[in-house]
């Protein structure tokens, strides 16, 4: 899968791009990013990319020259990418999100920065305006690194265990069981003897029961998009949990497995 990242500051990602799960990938020829530097493509001699607002008002406001120009390099080299401008008035990002966009085989990353994007570049070259949450950054290439970190953990062989993109917190709507590992005991805690049983039905249960558990504790709006099988429903049924969960929009599988 190719990325490629405009921005004015690509310096900025180089260092979360050498690290860890990334920079295997990128090693292993899962994963292609390639960073772009705005700046290169401003059309007067002072090379800017940003100017004051019309109409007046606080900040300054990405040009669209620039932008217009760098895109159309990276579009030239590979047609048909999916120009994703990263914006707070976009899709909030999650899970889902990225699973679509990890369907995908070449992605363009816009940086705003400043007061954000001429809204001509939005208007004319973007697919998707996506935010990673209701709160303000001084730029969009920390998204970008987000957005870029989620969706190359999906692909396939990026990970060492091939099952652990799809047993992760918010692969189905819950939060995670919890977890744990050496030593057995700490600080007076013990880890949970079902763990050691070497049953493997009971243990799924008691991962399935924590995992509801904690979501309802902690992020209870979140069972509204869960759907479990029957079996779920009698384990849950065992434990107190099943008319909690219905109450808070969990709802049936509509599968003949279920």
């Amino acid at each position: 899968m190719r990325f490629d990242v405009l921005t004015i500051f690509p310096d900025l990602l180089t260092s979360p791009l050498g690290e860890g799960i990334i920079r295997r990938a990128i090693a292993d020829c899962k994963i292609d990013v390639r960073l772009h530097d705005i700046r290169q493509y401003a059309v007067d001699r002072h090379a800017m990319t940003d100017d004051r607002p019309f109409g007046g008002g606080e900040g300054m406001v990405m040009k669209p020259e620039p932008i217009s120009a760098c895109l159309a390099k990276v579009q030239n080299e590979a047609p048909g990418a999916h120009v994703v401008l990263l914006s707070p008035q976009g899709r909030v990002y999650n899970q889902q999100v990225a699973q679509e966009l990890a369907a995908r085989e070449h992605l363009v990353l816009i940086c705003g920065r400043y007061e954000g994007v001429d809204d001509r570049v939005r208007t004319l070259y973007v697919d998707a305006e996506i935010s990673i949450g209701d709160y303000i950054l001084t730029g969009g290439e920390l998204a970008a690194m987000i957005l870029i970190d989620s969706v190359t953990r999906l692909l396939p062989g990026v990970l060492g265990c091939s099952d652990s993109a799809t047993q992760d917190t918010f692969s189905r709507g819950l939060l995670k069981h919890p977890q744990y590992t050496r030593p057995r005991a700490f600080e007076g805690l013990a880890v949970p003897e079902v763990l050691f049983s070497g049953d493997h039905a009971a243990i799924a249960e008691w991962r399935l029961v924590t995992s509801v558990q904690t979501t309802m504790d902690r992020r209870p709006e979140l069972l509204g998009q869960v759907r479990f099988s029957k079996s779920e429903w009698k384990i849950l049924a065992r434990h107190g949990l099943q008319e909690k969960a219905k109450a808070l929009g969990a709802g049936q599988q509509e599968t003949a497995a279920s």
